[in-house]
């Protein structure tokens, strides 16, 4: 089986996606990336070694200036895949398929949309600026075969959001553990996304570390492709890590937070969660439905309550320990190779069904 897989190098979805091809190259498929956005970071490169990446310098959607930029790149990528002859597409970006006829079945993956963001953060409907990228998001998920998101509170939250006729396949996103050295225990908090993003609510997490009696770092970019940004007052920004550094601060064992107001599934919570650190967690569906039972929550506005969960564990050696191994349990059940078994699931059913189509015409 041959793939052809869309990815970018700015978020979550390039871990995602390099993750996936090397499980499902295990598992006998031939995967093909696609790059969409900016060119990928040295160390990044290092991370593709051994795959097939092509570089297509293509505009991402959510970056686009307009809706004939999406249209273009959705194109391209549709003349890559019958270049390269593959069985089918997987558009992390679903906007590519808005406007485009595929020769081969289209998977749809949802990590995220501009109308679910808006809704969960901004509370109303996007602007005008921005509701043009959520109707092609819409229009790439109704036109794909199937769609898969990577939990089953996002899917609710896009079927309702797009009005799709069926609710999306559910496939967890998993992450291969990071090395991690043996250092000391330290005490302090740590966050780790895109900080810029409103949705991770660092705004939050800033103020409950004035509270804290021990330092709450924040490892990430602190301004965006799009021209968002955030400083800080009392957390203490790291600036982007590479894995070896990031392990390096998660072999401390440090309490993990995440305020997010706003996520699918959380890579980095599951990061955190299988170097065994104790994670105290925005009360949102997603993360309920993650690590219910393994995780301590807070209402995502609540700075004060993110304080002072995050100070009774580090007060309290028998709870940070017993936290962090149920963290570490729960992890488990997230890993590639689990991924990519279910996401070959999902493509062995579409190309049945389109050669089945193709017996009857």
């Amino acid at each position: 089986m041959k793939l052809l897989l869309t990815t970018d190098a700015v978020g979550g979805v390039w871990q995602y996606s390099i993750e996936l091809a090397r499980s499902l190259k295990a598992l006998s498929v031939e995967p093909i990336l696609a790059l969409l956005g900016p060119a990928p970071s040295d160390d990044q490169r290092r991370q593709a070694s051994g795959l097939t990446l092509v570089e297509t310098g293509l505009q991402l959607d959510w970056l686009a200036a307009d809706r004939a930029e999406v249209t273009a790149a959705g194109q391209a990528i549709s003349d890559l895949a019958a270049q390269y002859g593959v069985d089918l597409v997987q558009l992390n970006s679903p906007a590519l398929a808005a406007d485009t006829r595929f020769d081969m079945p289209v998977v749809a993956v949802s990590h995220s949309c501009i109308t679910t963001w808006w809704t969960a953060v901004l509370r109303g409907e996007p602007d005008a600026g921005f509701g043009w990228r959520g109707r092609l998001h819409g229009l790439g998920l109704h036109a794909a075969d199937i769609v898969v998101t990577p939990s089953a509170a996002f899917s609710e939250m896009t079927r309702q959001a797009y009005g799709l006729p069926r609710l999306p396949v559910t496939v967890h996103n998993g992450r291969a553990p990071l090395t991690l050295p043996e250092v000391a225990r330290h005490d302090y908090a740590l966050t780790v996304g895109r900080l810029w993003d409103k949705g991770k609510n660092l705004a939050t997490l800033d103020r409950a570390a004035a509270a804290l009696p021990i330092p709450l770092y924040a490892a990430g970019s602190t301004q965006g492709p799009n021209g968002d940004s955030i400083a800080f007052e009392h957390a203490r920004a790291l600036g982007n890590l590479s894995e070896d550094e990031l392990g390096r601060w998660l072999a401390a064992h440090p309490v993990f937070v995440s305020a997010a107001l706003y996520e699918p599934f959380g890579l980095a919570v599951l990061e955190a969660a299988q170097a065994g650190c104790p994670l105290v967690l925005s009360d949102i569906p997603t993360f309920r439905e993650l690590w219910d039972g393994a995780a301590t929550f807070v209402d995502p506005l609540d700075h004060a309550g993110f304080a002072a969960a995050i100070e009774r564990i580090i007060g309290d050696d028998a709870a940070r320990f017993e936290l962090g191994r149920a963290a570490r349990e729960r992890a488990g059940r997230y890993t590639p190779e689990a991924t990519a078994r279910a996401m070959l699931d999902v493509y062995r059913g579409l190309l049945g069904e389109s050669g089945e189509a193709r017996a009857a015409a």
